[in-house]
């Protein structure tokens, strides 16, 4: 199926540009800075950007991984930025974001994962906008709980780390990563205290049913927030989408979700990992 030719109507979206939108799209040029709302081709980046809220990659735009459905460039990462930390620090300050979700790709060559320039860059965004919640969507470390735990230490307000897809389509979807890794750093993220979220998309040949049985499998290992969105073919190098999964049963996985014990849940079509972020992280302040 081709998403591009047959997309249904309730994912048809209207790029909108206001001047806070505007604003933040010349910061980010001047800056050098990497959003993954250009490099993955979010469809929501002119409702976020035109919020206030951006999510930031750090550790290049290349990455080590080559995962089914991600539009992000696959190879060699250039030499590590020393400098990146204080550079998105200043740029975060400077753009006066209400909330940042911070994000990587994966450094597989790196002794430590990148964790280092991760924690870096949390604390200098700390000292340099005060005034700015931050979230983290961090790449499996390779399961090391040192390189997890350097960034949870950090400081950060969430704490995530995306499922992707069902157990049985991980091999296919994320060849180089595992699905019970990835459980393993939501449990450490939430063995050491913070708020914990992941994320997946569906339309990939899941079963409904899949979908539940993953939202028990991070709810017993103490997930907070989960999100579901509707998987969109980056370009057609790309694994196809196999359906496209109606309003009517986003809004049952939102009910079952809620039901099962998530303390927030966001399910739609357009939902992707910092979808309405800066909500999730002032309702978990306010719970807390």
């Amino acid at each position: 199926m081709s998403d591009r030719q047959r997309r249904p109507e309730w994912l048809k979206v209207r790029f909108q540009v206001n001047e806070t939108f505007a604003e933040l799209k010349q910061l980010v040029t001047e800056t050098r800075l990497h959003t993954v709302c250009e490099e993955a081709r979010c469809p929501n980046q002119s409702e976020c950007w035109g919020r206030g809220t951006a999510t930031i990659m750090i550790l290049g735009d290349v990455c080590t991984r080559s995962c089914g459905f991600c539009a992000v460039k696959t190879g060699r990462p250039p030499v590590l930025d020393e400098d990146e930390p204080e550079r998105v620090a200043r740029a975060v300050a400077k753009m006066g974001l209400n909330h940042v979700v911070i994000t990587s790709v994966d450094r597989d060559e790196l002794p430590d994962g990148g964790s280092t320039i991760w924690a870096r860059t949390i604390e200098a965004i700390r000292k340099a906008a005060p005034g700015t919640s931050i979230e983290v969507l961090t790449p499996d470390f390779k399961g090391k709980r040192e390189d997890i735990a350097r960034v949870i230490n950090a400081g950060p307000d969430i704490f995530s780390h995306n499922m992707e897809t069902v157990k049985r389509l991980h091999r296919r979807v994320r060849p180089q990563a595992k699905y019970e890794r990835s459980l393993y750093v939501l449990e450490v993220g939430k063995e050491m205290g913070a708020v914990t979220k992941t994320g997946i998309m569906v339309g990939l040949g899941e079963t409904n049913d899949e979908v539940v049985e993953l939202m028990k499998d991070v709810l017993a290992v103490g997930v907070d927030i989960f999100n579901v969105g509707q998987y969109l073919q980056p370009t057609k190098r790309h694994l196809p989408v196999e359906r496209f999964v109606t309003p009517a049963e986003f809004n049952e996985f939102k009910r079952i979700g809620l039901e099962l014990g998530f303390r927030h849940v966001e399910s739609g079509p357009l939902v992707r990992s910092s979808y309405h972020a800066e909500e999730q992280v002032a309702q978990m302040k306010r719970v807390i």
